[in-house]
């Protein structure tokens, strides 16, 4: 058994995996980045080193000193999470090389599912078949017109290298070709680094339904079930649950196998999720995603199966102990995925900023796991995923009564989130009657005055007293020590900054979402980093004209005009980064 791992993650899935490693008599190590120097996965893990840098490049996705601190802190194992190098072929094969574990597949099976292409091909190979699409990718628009002309519109531009909807843009003609490729290369290489892109045809109305699946080293492979994980947005998941309802037990049980096969085809180790998209009856191989999934608990839940731990196991050698007649599914389980976004009646706007309050929900059935605790900053340059709300029921009606209860009891201040357009899909007959797709919470379901009020947080003040204990973090040659001291009480609050007891600064939360109600100043909603400039000056645009491209959070947003006229005056210009409420262009 490991005794050592290393976390190569930050945010809810670090404190997942050092509380599983924690139960299981394993020493963690975390590394952060200087944003995450006080985070809550940093205090939780036993050892923590620093990778220096701000942005996920400059830290996370930093391979040399990432294997640095693999070196340094002795780890045995190291456990990517998601997201980050939780696919990167390259990545695993250096922690291999250095005789350490990586709690994953090994890296031939990374590069054959990874890249999007190949996992086609390899999926083919068994008799497994996904929608029409390409194996070559894209390195000029007309490849994208000519497929367009032929398999007709929309068709989805998607990264080779990623998931998770991330690098992913549809195209509704051959007008915004060019435009969509160049956003899905920008959020691939900012996200996964490699920014080589695909195409498939992009069905109407599908369900998106993924099969998790377990295989060891001694050949042993099953699958846990199926998940639905339709209601979406910008082709980022809202909300997950499982089983998948609705459909024929046969169909689920070809899934399941089908699964099972293309993880076979690419002799795959360890939990992967393989995903398929379903309409009229049918399914299509999507892809697979050979790491963890953000909504594993909602299986776990329903099969009492801890897959980190099993995952665990299968990388410290030891056989599945169970075979796939001992799998039952028992109930229904959802996970709602709680973001810092204002949902905005719809534009759901990332919210970068200080969590001044959280209140979480407790009772029978109801699992939180989360990332951050109040005080604590979600940094516009990581995910913006706060926690995650994981609800059990007897039954799909009993699991969707008791999510919207637990709803009810979550609170978090400070920074706008998704809490109110959770609620509004929950509560949907829509939602109820599996009458959902992916494309439902864009096309169908209305979120008139549906948004996320966010309170401002000032400065906390403390009373005037000679002497205060205060436990702070230090950091000596990289590695973190926390650091018991007395000081006057009347100190600056950032040296008492603390992970035992003593109050986490309270900044001012970032400004509010806004426009000007149709001035000719162009302000930007959030904080993040201007990727492109749409016009120049004097051009002339209308109301609803895209002005530049905010990246924040990983995600893309254009900023539009808010009245016609012509550009007088252009403020910004690509890589500058800007907070919420700069005006970056002047319209007259």
């Amino acid at each position: 058994m490991l005794s050592k791992i290393l976390v190569a993650n930050r945010g809810e899935i670090a404190v997942r995996l050092i509380r599983a490693c924690r139960e299981m008599g394993i020493a963690t190590v975390a590394v952060y980045s200087e944003l995450d120097r006080n985070a809550l996965h940093v205090r939780m893990a036993d050892k923590a080193h620093a990778l220096g840098g701000q942005t996920a490049a400059e830290s996370y996705l930093n391979t040399e000193a990432i294997l640095d601190v693999i070196e340094r802190s002795g780890a045995d194992g190291v456990h990517p999470g998601y997201g980050f190098f939780s696919e990167n072929a390259d990545f695993a094969r250096a922690i291999t090389a250095r005789g350490v574990a990586f709690i994953g597949p090994n890296p031939e099976a990374i590069e054959v599912m990874g890249d999007k292409i190949s996992a086609r091909r390899a999926a083919e190979r068994v008799g497994v078949h996904g929608v029409p699409g390409t194996t070559e990718l894209i390195t000029d628009p007309g490849q994208v017109r000519e497929f367009g002309n032929e398999h007709g519109y929309p068709v989805a531009i998607k990264a080779a290298y990623g998931g998770g909807g991330r690098g992913m843009k549809v195209v509704a003609d051959e007008d915004a070709v060019k435009d969509a490729i160049e956003s899905a290369q920008r959020e691939a290489l900012s996200y996964f680094g490699r920014d080589e892109i695909y195409m498939e045809r992009y069905l109407e109305r599908p369900r998106h339904v993924e099969v998790q699946v377990l295989a060891d080293s001694h050949g042993n492979c099953v699958y846990l079930g199926t998940r639905d994980c339709s209601a979406q947005r910008r082709h980022q998941k809202l909300i997950e649950e499982a089983p998948a309802g609705g459909i024929d037990p046969d169909v689920l049980t070809a899934m399941g196998e089908a699964a099972v096969k293309v993880a076979k085809g690419c002799d795959y180790v360890n939990a992967g999720t393989v995903e398929f998209l379903y309409e009229d009856g049918q399914f299509y191989y999507l892809e697979m995603n050979t790491r963890l999934q953000v909504e594993h608990p909602a299986t776990e839940l329903v099969t009492g199966i801890d897959l980190v731990e099993q995952q665990i196991r299968v990388a410290s050698g030891e056989p599945l102990p169970f075979t796939q007649e001992d799998i039952e599914i028992s109930g229904h389980a959802i996970e709602v995925r709680i973001n810092a976004e204002d949902p905005a009646e719809g534009a759901f706007l990332p919210s970068p900023g200080l969590i001044s309050g959280l209140q979480l929900p407790s009772g029978y059935g109801t699992r939180w796991d989360g990332g951050y605790e109040a005080g604590d900053e979600i940094s516009q340059y990581y995910d913006n995923l706060v926690g995650k709300l994981i609800c059990w029921g007897r039954d799909r009606p009993t699991a969707i009564a008791r999510t919207l209860r637990a709803l009810d009891e979550l609170e978090v201040t400070g920074v706008a989130t998704t809490i109110s357009a959770d609620k509004a899909i929950l509560a949907h007959p829509d939602f109820a009657a599996l009458a959902h797709s992916t494309k439902w919470v864009e096309e169908t379901l209305d979120l008139t005055g549906i948004k996320s009020e966010r309170e401002a947080t000032s400065p906390e003040t403390d009373d005037a007293e000679p002497l205060v204990q205060r436990d702070i973090d230090v950091e000596v040659n990289g590695e973190r020590y926390s650091v018991r001291m007395w000081v006057p009480e009347t100190a600056p609050t950032a040296a008492a900054a603390s992970s035992g007891g003593a109050k986490r600064p309270m900044r001012g939360a970032a400004s509010k979402s806004g426009g000007s109600g149709g001035s000719g100043d162009v302000t930007v909603p959030m904080q993040g980093t201007i990727v492109k400039v749409m016009v120049a000056e004097g051009d002339e645009v209308e109301a609803g004209d895209s002005i530049v491209v905010l990246e924040a959070m990983k995600m893309e947003n254009n900023v539009c005009a808010e009245k016609s006229g012509t550009v007088a005056d252009i403020r910004v210009v690509e890589g500058d980064s800007v907070g919420g409420g700069d005006v970056v262009a002047v319209i007259e």
